[in-house]
């Protein structure tokens, strides 16, 4: 009787038997995409006369991969034969550079004298050389507690998937953000901590690769905003500064990305916008309270702090600086006076030594000033002591003499030599 792959698979539905288990073997048991693969098959009995394979879930023609003749060694290619496949005399199925499309349920039919078939089943799972995948996000610069963080590992292998966190596994904190596929991840409120490098990894028993890491910035601040004084935090105290001393205030917080600083004397904004203030020569004028304001561009939140500068007791001194230094005929000149008490009470200018006669101008507590017996028309006083002489002539050089008396009536003598030039 003259078989052929489709007469004996009718025949098969007839006299099927159930006879000794068939197992197959996939050799290598996890091959890779490529892999000359071989479904061994163990279990044969008998004097068989033909085999079919077939490659889907059922015994079906359309799932017939060959048939094969042990007698004349002849096979018949089926409907599922791919090109790759060949049986061999035993009964095992080579199937050369396997692709993942080989993956699924095998089954080998056998046909023997008495004309009684028996079946086995096996699995073959061909895994692929996996691509570089890529880790997605909705965004990589993210505000703490305010954003929420998801990325996904863009791979289009159904593989295995791991995270890892600047070069290292996800934090148990962090995994429990992933999705049950692995491929997402979640993150609400973000944290700073969670800042850094993010890449996944996908994987199966024969492949892995890795993505590119992307890098994740998470905005905050800012925080613990402070004024320092070399390196000591100064925050709402009172630094005591000499006169005619310079001073420098920085200003610190914790914040990313760097604030932009804004500082403000007694409320009112200065034009510096460094994290530095620097007061190159103090003075009565420069006493007050300095803030710092901290704002983030990025968090759109600000910090402040604030210090009081004031002249120390050693300041109290005062002294008398013509301004300009070297006055000439003609011109005007004040004679400055730095470190005049803050308690005044009244003061009084003098050509000469401190006596009436000589009395230029008087200030009195309500503010105004009265004129003196050496009065010349041309003389200024004001609130801080000093004196504008107008118009200079060499008659007015000399020595000027400054008398002030304090609310305590503490009584303070000062005087200057003003030259003038011709």
């Amino acid at each position: 009787m003259a078989l052929t792959g489709c007469s004996w698979l009718l025949l098969s539905a007839v006299f099927l038997s159930a006879g000794a288990e068939i197992s197959i073997i996939p050799e290598p048991d996890q091959p890779a995409e490529g892999d000359n693969v071989t479904l061994a098959v163990h279990g044969l009995t008998g004097e068989l006369l033909a085999y079919n394979w077939y490659a889907g879930p059922a015994i079906n023609l359309a799932y017939l991969v060959a048939s094969y003749i042990v007698s004349t060694g002849d096979e018949t290619p089926g409907p599922a034969h791919t090109g790759r496949e060949a049986v061999r005399p035993d009964g095992s199925l080579d199937i050369q550079g396997a692709l993942p499309g080989h993956s699924g349920t095998y089954i080998l039919q056998t046909l023997n004298r008495q004309l009684q078939t028996e079946v086995g089943y096996g699995h073959l799972r061909v895994y692929e050389i996996l691509a570089q995948p890529v880790v997605m996000a909705n965004s990589t610069e993210l505000v703490e507690r305010r954003d929420t963080l998801h990325l996904i590992c863009s791979s289009p292998s159904p593989a295995e998937v791991r995270w890892f966190f600047n070069g290292e596994t996800l934090p148990i904190a962090i995994r429990l953000g992933l999705s049950p596929d692995g491929r997402v991840l979640t993150r609400h409120g973000i944290r700073r901590e969670e800042a850094g490098a993010y890449q996944c990894e996908v994987w199966n028993p024969v492949s892995v690769s890795r993505s590119e890491p992307i890098e994740l910035t998470v905005y905050f601040g800012p925080e613990r905003v402070a004024i320092l004084q070399d390196s000591t935090t100064r925050t709402g105290c009172t630094i005591k500064v000499d006169f005619n001393t310079s001073l420098t205030l920085w200003c610190v917080s914790r914040s990313c990305p760097e604030p932009e600083y804004v500082w403000a004397f007694n409320g009112k904004a200065l034009k510096d916008g460094q994290d530095h203030l620097n007061i190159s020569s103090m003075t009565a004028a420069q006493e007050g309270t300095y803030t710092c304001i901290a704002k983030n561009p990025k968090t759109l939140l600000s910090g402040s702090a604030s210090v009081v500068v004031k002249l120390s007791a050693a300041a109290v001194a005062m002294s008398i600086v013509p301004v300009p230094t070297k006055p000439t005929e003609g011109q005007d000149v004040t004679l400055t006076v730095q470190g005049y008490p803050k308690d005044l009470l009244v003061y009084a200018w003098y050509r000469g030594p401190a006596s009436e006669p000589n009395r230029l101008l008087s200030q009195l507590p309500s503010g105004n000033w009265i004129a003196g017996p050496a009065h010349t028309g041309r003389e200024v006083g004001f609130a801080n002591c000093s004196l504008l002489v107008q118009k200079l002539n060499l008659t007015d050089a000399g020595r000027y003499t400054l008398k002030t008396v304090t609310l305590q009536g503490k009584t303070e003598t000062l005087e200057l030599e003003l030259q003038v030039a011709h």
